[in-house]
């Protein structure tokens, strides 16, 4: 099979979909892997890179999608990228369709089978190809909402672990998943005082036995978040329903209560931002100010870290990837219903429920597609 990989073209996006060592993997299986020139340039990798890998290297994106059966990329392809695709082809990136009509519907009629890094599946029930960036993005939270804080940036001009005689900063981080957890951990380790909370009482009894008493959980009622935030000096959005738009967890009216210049990070904003007044931003311009509190809502937060962020992501990506080249879509996704559980759209078909319920669209089980 014949393997793409363009250059990411979002604002500010410096990862990239394919490593020199997941190159050499296809390229040792039998594999063409193209490249377009300068692709890993932000993450650390050099042209030469993937020469050594046995990789080619294509003058343009043009190039790349015109000969490529797979396409892998890291962001949901931009309105200029989804032109270039055609029926037939394979699409393995982030999509994030929820909250994106229209990238839904240029999938729909550009008759790929595109299939969902966020929407795949492992044994455990977690979302192996999200949690990495997952991960790095809960740790940059609270260094940005760090910098966000600062009275240059328009924040209340908190010093998160305070110093003696004066208090920390309020972090209040909603959501205990791997986002959650991860934004906690530095935090915690930044001096600031920390709550999380989450609706479900197992996992704030596991983050309370590996906090060991170094933060505060709490049960994620509304009225308890509508509390937990008036005294907020950060408010960390780390809440995810797989495939789905994220709920809003904070509506305008409660910015009002809120300390004057506390700061929101909406981590969900992928998925369509879990505060009501969350709309995306880019690294260029990473906030803004509603009513006072400023708002850290860049959609690719992982992308300021490329070169961890690519290394990670390859990680996981890599098993998958092989697998679609090795065997092709149809019978990797039967193979294995983990992946399968990534397809979000095929020849025109919406296959993810999720995605149908959040934009009012008709929708077929992946498992329909493949008569299983």
């Amino acid at each position: 099979m014949k393997i793409g990989c363009p250059t990411e073209i979002k604002p500010q996006e410096f990862r990239v979909g394919l490593t020199p060592a997941a190159a050499a993997e296809a390229v040792l299986r039998g594999h063409d892997v193209l490249v377009q020139s300068g692709a890993g340039l932000g993450a650390g990798f050099a042209d030469q890179d993937y020469v050594d890998a046995g990789a080619t290297i294509a003058p343009d994106a043009a190039t790349v999608f015109a000969e490529a059966e797979l396409i892998i990329k890291v962001k949901e392809p931009q309105a200029a990228e989804r032109k270039m695709l055609a029926s037939g082809q394979i699409l393995f990136t982030y999509l994030h369709l929820a909250p994106d009509p229209d990238q839904t519907r240029d999938l729909l009629d550009s008759g790929v089978t595109a299939i969902a890094y966020e929407t795949v599946t492992d044994a455990r029930g977690g979302l192996p190809l999200l949690a990495p960036m997952s991960e790095v993005a809960g740790r940059l939270a609270p260094q940005v909402g760090a910098w966000a804080l600062q009275n240059a940036n328009g924040g209340r001009g908190m010093l998160m672990g305070g110093v003696p005689g004066v208090r920390p900063a309020n972090v209040v981080v909603i959501g205990g998943g791997v986002v959650g957890t991860a934004a906690a951990r530095v935090a915690v380790g930044m001096g600031a005082n920390v709550t999380v909370m989450d609706r479900s009482v197992p996992r704030l009894s596991y983050l309370d036995d590996i906090f060991m008493g170094r933060l505060t959980t709490q049960f994620a009622s509304a009225a308890a978040t509508a509390e937990a935030i008036r005294t907020a000096d950060m408010v960390i959005g780390a809440v995810l329903i797989p495939g789905a738009a994220a709920p809003k967890l904070i509506s305008r009216d409660q910015l009002s209560t809120m300390p004057q210049g506390a700061v929101l990070v909406d981590v969900a904003i992928d998925q369509g931002g879990c505060f009501e007044t969350s709309r995306a931003t880019t690294h260029q311009d990473p906030i803004y100010d509603v009513d006072g509190i400023v708002h850290y809502c860049v959609a690719n937060m992982p992308g300021a870290v490329a070169r961890t962020s690519t290394q990670a992501l390859g990680n996981v990506t890599m098993p998958h990837l092989l697998a679609l080249a090795d065997k092709g879509w149809r019978r990797a996704l039967t193979d294995d219903a983990h992946l399968r559980a990534g397809l979000s759209v095929h020849e025109g078909q919406l296959t993810s429920p999720p995605v149908g319920e959040a934009l009012g669209l008709d929708a077929v089980t992946p498992a329909s597609v493949l008569g299983l």
